[in-house]
């Protein structure tokens, strides 16, 4: 097959989308499939475009065997709603251009957000007489709606564009069954609503002890209990439940908190911690591919954390990172999010409300004294069961080969966790 991918986010990014997206191409391209990537130069979470990359309007890449095709996209920093739907339509229009300059494909595979690449897929499709799948990896209208970022108008642009979006596609994939059941309750058909999960990187499965020893001692943290959150700090993380538990917890020295990333919201994060003297908070970037390991295996517990807002429509690819390099899990999240499920359904750790920074206290300090070791066999057990290469990766592969073929996915109702 010859399959275009359209993603604002790409490698070298290492969390959420642009991740998700290089794992796939590649997987895709290494089964023979040709596969091009239009997308713009990386920039997340930090939003700056870094050296090599800075002050380009177009670049071609490749790496492992996948065509990467860039364009320029307006970055804003500091992020605002208004920049941010520059930032989109520059992207969607740019990227456009560029993606007609490839060879026809067969296939169209279309990440959203942004939801305005909607836009971009029909044209082409129309244009080439080809199929698309459109990738929802959030619902950018509801998380919107839920957080009261955009007023009310530019919300009902958004679910226009969302029905078409829907309207057109050959096949609609997301991530959790959450999201399934959203866009089903929506007006789309279930037969042509499928779930492309996250896949669980096997590097992360051989994880160990002499790592996290190796990172304790470089970064200064030999004989702490370690509690770790790490990914895109941004609003609907709800960060501050972290801090409210370090400040409940801030007469225990051999507890540390490590908050690892970055994102919109890690300037007022280190403001909050240095106004609050709170000397067991640690602030660290992004880390390289050999530390991140080390701060797996090093940490006792790992942090999901979101905002009471955010319910079924958000999945953090933290979560597969975590119980693949067998961690135990405290997620405090909404009950009925498909995080909570998952950590239920692993017996990886414990769930609490969000934004609660007793509860969230009470459950570390419940792990630290009983339970770490299960739930680190059972994270890993169940990430390598349900979140395999071979099954994850496979799937998506048959329902493109599919919907080429016969314009359907494989089988209806069947899905990557089958």
């Amino acid at each position: 097959m010859r399959v275009l991918l359209l993603s604002i986010n790409y490698w070298p990014e290492q969390t959420g989308i642009g991740a998700f997206t290089a794992y796939r191409a590649e997987y895709l391209a290494s089964k023979g499939h040709d596969v091009t990537v239009c997308t713009t130069f990386p920039y997340y979470p930090e939003w700056k475009v870094p050296e090599g990359w800075r002050g380009k309007l177009r670049m071609d890449e490749e790496r492992n065997g996948v065509r990467i095709v860039r364009s320029w996209a307006y970055i804003p920093n500091p992020v605002t709603s208004l920049k941010r739907i520059l930032f989109e339509a520059s992207f969607v229009a740019f990227s456009c251009l560029r993606a007609l300059g490839q060879k026809k494909p067969d296939v169209l595979l279309v990440v959203s957000p942004p939801l305005g690449l909607a836009a971009s897929a029909i044209l082409l499709s129309k244009l080439w007489r080809i199929p698309y799948v459109f990738d929802v990896e959030d619902l950018q209208p509801d998380a919107a709606a839920d957080l009261e970022m955009l007023p009310g108008w530019a919300l009902r642009i958004l679910y226009r564009v969302e029905k078409a979006a829907y309207r057109h596609a050959a096949l609609v994939s997301t991530i959790t069954e959450g999201m399934k059941a959203r866009i089903v309750s929506k007006g789309v058909s279930a037969d042509r609503v499928v779930l492309f999960e996250p896949r669980a990187d096997e590097s992360l499965l051989t994880v160990n002890a002499d790592e996290g020893l190796r990172f304790r001692t470089k970064f200064g943290l030999d004989g702490k209990f370690l509690v770790t959150h790490s990914g895109n700090l941004g609003v609907k993380q709800g960060l501050d439940v972290i801090l409210d538990a370090a400040e409940r917890s801030r007469e225990d020295q051999s507890l540390e908190y490590l908050i690892v990333g970055d994102g919109a919201a890690r300037q007022r994060i280190a403001s909050r911690v240095a106004e609050g003297g709170l000397e067991n908070v640690r602030l660290l970037p992004l880390l390289d591919a050999e530390d991140f390991r080390g701060l797996l295996a090093a940490s006792d517990v790992c942090l999901v954390t979101q905002k009471k807002t955010v319910s079924d429509i958000v999945f953090p690819s933290k979560t597969v990172s975590y119980l693949a390099a067998g961690c135990a899990v405290v997620a405090s999240v909404n009950a009925a999010s498909e995080v909570a499920s998952v950590i239920v359904e692993s017996g990886a750790g414990t769930v609490v409300a969000p934004e609660d920074g007793t509860g969230l206290l009470a459950a570390i300090r419940a792990l630290r004294q009983n339970g770490i070791v299960q739930c680190r066999e059972r994270a890993r057990t169940y990430a390598h069961r349900r979140w395999s290469k071979e099954i994850v990766l496979g799937w998506l592969e048959n329902c493109l080969r599919s919907i080429v073929e016969s314009g359907k996915p494989p089988v209806a109702g069947q899905n990557s966790r089958n």
